[in-house]
């Protein structure tokens, strides 16, 4: 599914214009990558968690070569899913 797929669908459950809908859509993305730029942790409750996490340096190997590289210290974002994105055991 793609952002104009959730746009379309939004719109139609709604009846809110495409336009109108495809801006609160891009202001709420872009929302979250201001707060998670900042470093914020973004909870939406039984979807999930998105946060900031900061990968340590370390030494890894280029595969084509074997040679050692040092991989540096980078942040990285990444999602715990919420009760309703998990699956039914």
């Amino acid at each position: 599914m793609r952002k104009r797929d959730i746009v379309l669908k939004i719109s139609q459950d709604t009846g809110v214009k495409q336009v109108v809908v495809k801006e609160i859509v891009q202001r709420t993305f872009d929302t979250i990558l201001d707060a998670l730029r900042e470093g914020q942790r973004i909870e939406l409750r039984n979807f999930g968690v998105f946060q900031v996490k900061k990968r340590k340096r370390r030494i890894g190997r280029n595969p084509k070569t074997g040679q050692v590289v040092p991989v540096p210290e980078r942040h990285t974002v990444v999602f715990k899913p919420g009760l309703k994105m998990k699956p039914v055991k």
